[in-house]
């Protein structure tokens, strides 16, 4: 059952989150994508403040029998909260929130359950782990519905900036998931989607095709940076926060034939 599960697992993986978020932005809710990017970094920021914080290990730590390599490979860093759990329940559950769809709720269960099973399966978190992740994730998934993100005036601007100087102030050897959570909180914090989705079944995959091609070729582009300089906090929280704001203004103005301003 392991390679099920490590399947299933890595659909908890950054890859997957960018891609959900993308087409649910471009193709469903333009501004509803842009609140549930801001509640998703917000939970990422405190998902790895509380792991870091209380460092607490995994069943492994003690039993190093219990989980194999490929399935410790799936587990970064402490264990409380479970992140994946924590990170599915918020995209998943604030996606379904929004649209209020039975079938989307239903989908949204089931991966969430499934994401959050796999852990467990795994031997990479104890099930207060994923019990904590998950009642974070419904907060955050909630504040995706109801959360407010002002825009106004300089605060487009300000709060972005200040989130982008907190990583400038990251001491060396600060965990990266910092900067990426922070990066990513400024991205979404600034950009605002005006377009409307594609109307026709040609133009949604032309947008969804084209646009993940243009931010997956951000994304590894980026990443092709000396490590030494891309791990430098204020460097990676630009780079997450220039691949939100390349998939939510720089695609729609390319893609303008299909994504018209509203």
């Amino acid at each position: 059952m392991e390679p099920f599960w490590l399947a299933v697992t890595n659909l908890g993986r950054d890859e997957v989150f960018i891609v959900a978020l993308a087409l649910y932005t471009w193709l469903v809710n333009p501004r509803g994508g842009r609140d549930l990017g801001v509640a998703f970094a917000l939970s990422y920021l405190v998902n790895t403040a509380l792991k870091f914080g209380f460092d607490l290990g995994r069943p492994f730590t003690n039993d190093p029998g219990l989980a194999s390599e490929a399935a410790r490979r799936t587990a970064g860093g402490p264990g409380l909260p479970s992140g994946h759990a924590q990170m599915a329940a918020t995209l998943w559950g604030g996606i379904a929130a929004q649209v209020g769809r039975r079938g989307v709720w239903i989908l949204a269960l089931v991966l969430i359950a499934l994401i959050s099973g796999s852990r467990l399966a795994l031997n990479v978190h104890y099930a207060i782990d994923v019990i904590v992740g998950l009642l974070l994730g419904v907060i955050f998934a909630a504040l995706a519905v109801r959360g407010f993100f002002p825009q106004e005036g300089a605060l487009r601007w300000l709060i972005p900036l200040i989130f982008l100087a907190l990583t400038a102030l990251l001491p060396a050897g600060t965990p990266r998931e910092y900067g990426t959570a922070l990066g990513l909180l400024a991205g979404f914090w600034f950009v605002r989607p005006t377009f409307a989705p594609p109307r026709d079944v040609a133009g949604r995959v032309i947008v969804g095709v084209v646009g993940l091609l243009i931010v997956f070729a951000v994304f590894f582009g980026l990443a092709l940076l000396p490590q030494g300089i891309r791990d430098i906090g204020l460097v990676r929280g630009l780079r997450y926060a220039l691949l939100v704001v390349v998939a939510a203004e720089g695609v729609p103005r390319l893609l303008r034939r299909w994504l018209p301003e509203r």
